[in-house]
């Protein structure tokens, strides 16, 4: 390490031009750039009482440029080294200069800290400066670490060369503007010529110190006119906006975004191209289907390119396809019923729909099949000696059961009777269709398991003691409900009945399982949930003032309609219920042979 050797008070007289009388000599240089490099530190110049009154720098506040002979150093021993650490620790303090002149930075290598040179309004003499802090780790220049976007200083490099690294000019606010590339000039004023004064105001104001410049500006800006203002304003402010998303690294970026609201997300998106992307990412809005209880999409495409780069996100789909389907149940516009005509004045006994067909079955001995998508009626399913009271659709099969005590399996685009099922003794009142299986029940107090392919009847379930009004099958177990009170779980494989579940007091009409509960509704009014392992009754809903003709289930969520002209919406797992709609006075009840569904179900309301 380099150290110097601190000139007396007298000796800085003697090497000083501005102690020596001459007023407009510059102020020394307190480092030799060219000629020195392993410099520890500036000269600090002591105010000497031998000075002159006349010396020191100019009052405008100029610093010093003349050149300056470097002073001789010595190599001093341990001991100084020891005294001079002393003396930096325990003379470090910061002093900040009011007259606004150039700071000269100066990187040490042995030290790694930063001189300040100032010249102080006192006379006008260099004082050494060195700002307190916290010792930096010893491992050289290239242990350094520079935040991102800072730049050493030109003409400073990870070496050991030193010298002062000198201040870029200062940068003006038109350097801004010129400095964006590709962006269009300020437009000038071409209607007025320029004042000959102009210029001279300018170099006026150019003359003038930073605080002197503000002090005229807001001079200024009291003296305009708000139009003026107004221009000034649309100049300056779009220099200083930035887009900070496309600053951002992207995961940044998306996790300031994953705050937004959806509906604000979608109108960022209209920003600009990038946004664009940024919003359509797909676990971003995976997270934002989740908060809306949104699991899954419901049909996960592969994802369309847009464009070169730019790719749909299914979530997102998702998302607008349930916020569509919720603003349409709340305020959207309501079109124009398709009235599907055809069956006369008979009673519509039983509907199906599957995909864009819809099956209707009525008193008057067919069925209609039609076009959900124009209204049409495609084919009409002639075979029946009797009422149809009972159907079942998947695509294009059709199965139904009549007045006539036989099932018929139709094809529903040509309209053929593809099987014919005999055994039943009585009216076909209700039938559930799984696979290529379908169980029917019947009023004359059995269930019969057919093979719809074969057209062969596999089993037969005895057990109820009335008509069965019901019927509910997952493949494995039926589930059905009679005029008895009661239902009925069975094997159908064994053919047995593995339990009766009672508790009703009155006729059971509609039924719902989903594997683990069944859901019962009777002329009772009640609504029961039971459990199928063990045949208990979880709970009873009561809310209903009449017959529950039709019910739907879905996870924990339970529709029920009845003929009191309510729908109720319930959470059989709490037995809450959820919500009651209701129609306007004088509306006509929901008879007792409506059959509906939820969507995706294959039943509708009839």
């Amino acid at each position: 390490m380099t150290c110097r050797r601190r000139p007396s008070s007298e000796e800085a007289a003697r090497g000083s031009p501005a102690l020596q009388g001459d007023s407009k000599a510059p102020v020394p240089q307190a480092v030799a750039e060219e000629e020195e490099e392993d410099v520890s530190g500036p000269w600090e110049a002591e105010r000497s009482g031998k000075g002159s009154p006349g010396s020191g720098p100019e009052a405008d506040g100029s610093s010093g440029r003349g050149a300056q002979e470097p002073v001789s150093s010595t190599v001093c021993g341990e001991q100084e080294e020891e005294e001079e650490e002393e003396e930096e620790e325990g003379s470090c303090y910061s002093e900040e200069g009011e007259d606004g002149s150039n700071v000269y930075f100066y990187y040490t290598i042995g030290e790694r800290w930063i001189d300040y040179l100032q010249r102080t309004e006192d006379g006008g003499l260099l004082r050494h400066v060195r700002p307190k802090m916290k010792r930096k780790s010893e491992q050289g220049l290239d242990g350094r670490a520079l935040s991102p976007g800072k730049k050493l200083c030109k003409g400073s490099e990870y070496s050991r060369t030193l010298g002062p690294c000198t201040p870029s000019p200062t940068t003006t606010f038109g350097d801004l503007r010129n400095a964006k590339a590709g962006q269009a000039r300020r437009r000038r004023i071409p209607s007025v010529a320029p004042p000959p004064e102009l210029q001279d105001w300018l170099r006026t104001f150019q003359r003038w110190s930073g605080p002197e410049k503000l002090l005229a500006l807001d001079e200024l800006i009291d003296r305009c006119e708000p139009s003026q203002i107004k221009y000034m304003m649309q100049v300056i402010e779009p220099q200083f906006q930035r887009d900070f998303i496309s600053l951002l690294p992207k995961e940044l970026a998306l996790y300031v975004l994953s705050f937004l609201e959806p509906r604000d997300l979608l109108r960022a998106a209209q920003t600009c191209r990038y946004w664009r992307v940024l919003a359509e990412d797909n676990l971003l809005w995976r997270e934002k289907c989740r908060e809306e209880g949104i699991e899954e999409p419901l049909n996960l495409r592969k994802r369309r390119l847009l464009s070169p780069g730019f790719m749909y996100s299914p979530w997102k789909f998702a998302f607008m396809r349930q916020h569509k389907i919720d603003m349409n149940w709340r305020s959207g516009e309501l079109k124009a019923p398709k009235v599907l005509k055809g069956h006369d004045d008979h009673v519509i006994t039983c509907l199906q729909f599957c995909g864009n067909r819809i099956v209707s079955g009525s008193d008057d001995n067919t069925l209609k099949v039609w076009s959900a998508v124009t209204g049409e009626c495609v084919q009409t399913l002639v075979g029946h000696t009797g009422g149809v009271w009972s159907s079942q659709m998947r695509d294009s099969v059709v199965i139904s059961g009549s007045t006539d005590r036989t099932l018929k399996v139709w094809n529903a685009d040509t309209g053929e009777c593809v099987h014919t099922l005999y055994g039943h003794t009585s009216t076909v009142r209700c039938m559930h269709l799984h696979g290529n299986r379908v169980v029917s029940g019947s009023r004359d107090a059995t269930l019969r398991l057919w093979d719809i392919e074969t057209g062969q009847c596999l089993h037969v379930l005895m057990g109820h003691v009335a008509a069965v009004r019901c019927v509910q099958y997952d493949g494995h177990k039926v589930v059905s409900g009679a005029y008895d009170y009661t239902v009925k779980v069975w094997d159908p494989e064994s053919e047995s009945c593995t339990h009766t579940l009672q508790g009703h007091t009155n006729r059971v009409y509609s039924l719902q399982f989903d594997g683990t509960h069944i859901v019962s509704g009777s002329l009772d009014t009640s609504i029961r949930v039971w459990d199928v392992e063990s045949g208990n009754c979880l709970h009873t809903l009561m809310g209903h003032q009449s017959l529950t003709s039709g019910m739907e289930l879905r996870d924990n969520i339970l529709v029920s309609g009845n003929a009191d002209s309510t729908v109720k919406i319930w959470d059989i797992k709490t037995g809450q219920c959820l919500q009651t709609l209701q129609g306007e006075r004088g509306t006509e009840p929901l008879p007792p042979q409506c059959c509906w569904g939820l969507p995706g179900r294959g039943q509708g309301a009839g």
